[in-house]
């Protein structure tokens, strides 16, 4: 296991506990000058997607990315395919092993199947222009949730070391991200969305595959074509294709 050089111009917190890396994040953020990783050894009231609580034992990566992207909404709410692009490096950069892992919309990371990495995205801003944008990203280095702990239809979570056999540290997979998350930064920042969609579907789960997407006013069954330019969710359904911008999938 080899990280690439720490990003020129990208600032590094460690803290040893706060309330949640994401709050964190946006209280520094009026007095940053570039983006900046912050990452902690223990949350005190982390949270997932949709407010649930999320787990940290110590020993598992809790870490916030903040930016100041000053650009509209749309376009920054894209980097979360970024970030999960960044997250399987990580991954194959600490295991060696690429089969292991797959891409699940829109933005958890599985292994074996199971989910062992989350990204939530966080905004603030007025006028159509974002002055910050927090990417939370927690991690199952060492621990996962019990089944028993989450939602009974959800994939079940699993640990990076139960299934790999790799102990890697906090610290050390974040010296694995920050690269991975620079170098597809470069990317979109020159070339837009396309490179990423298309880097994106390479790795995605269960294209092709018939899935279910709850969208919190009905559940959408069909098979998974693609995402668009926007990064919607497109399905092929018995009433016709669907296009499907913020959903929770499961399969």
């Amino acid at each position: 296991m080899s990280a690439k050089p720490w990003p020129e111009g990208t600032g590094c917190r460690i803290l040893q506990e706060v309330d949640s890396t994401n709050a964190e994040a946006r209280r520094l953020a009026p007095t940053l000058s570039g983006p900046e990783w912050i990452l902690a050894h223990r949350q005190t009231t982390g949270r997932g997607r949709r407010g649930r609580p999320w787990a940290n034992p110590v020993g598992n990566f809790t870490a916030t990315l903040v930016m100041q992207p000053g650009e509209t909404p749309d376009k920054v709410a894209l980097r979360s395919f970024v970030a999960s692009l960044a997250l399987f490096d990580a991954f194959v950069a600490a295991t060696g092993r690429v089969a292991l892992f797959a891409l699940k919309w829109p933005n958890d990371v599985l292994l074996n199947g199971g989910k062992v990495a989350g990204i939530l995205l966080e905004s603030a801003g007025a006028g159509g222009t974002l002055s910050h944008f927090c990417i939370g990203i927690g991690v199952n280095l060492v621990a996962a949730p019990s089944r028993s702990d989450v939602d009974e239809s959800a994939i079940t979570p699993v640990d990076l070391q139960s299934e790999t056999g790799a102990r890697v540290t906090p610290e050390e997979f974040l010296d694995l991200l920050a690269p991975a998350f620079a170098d597809w930064e470069a990317q979109f920042s020159t070339y837009g969305f396309a490179p990423i969609r298309q880097a994106w579907l390479n790795r995605a789960a269960k294209i092709g595959e018939v899935i279910t997407a709850r969208t919190g006013k009905e559940s959408v069954v069909g098979t998974f074509e693609t995402i668009d330019d926007t990064g919607a969710l497109v399905l092929k359904t018995a009433s016709g294709r669907r296009v499907i911008s913020a959903a929770e999938v499961f399969f």
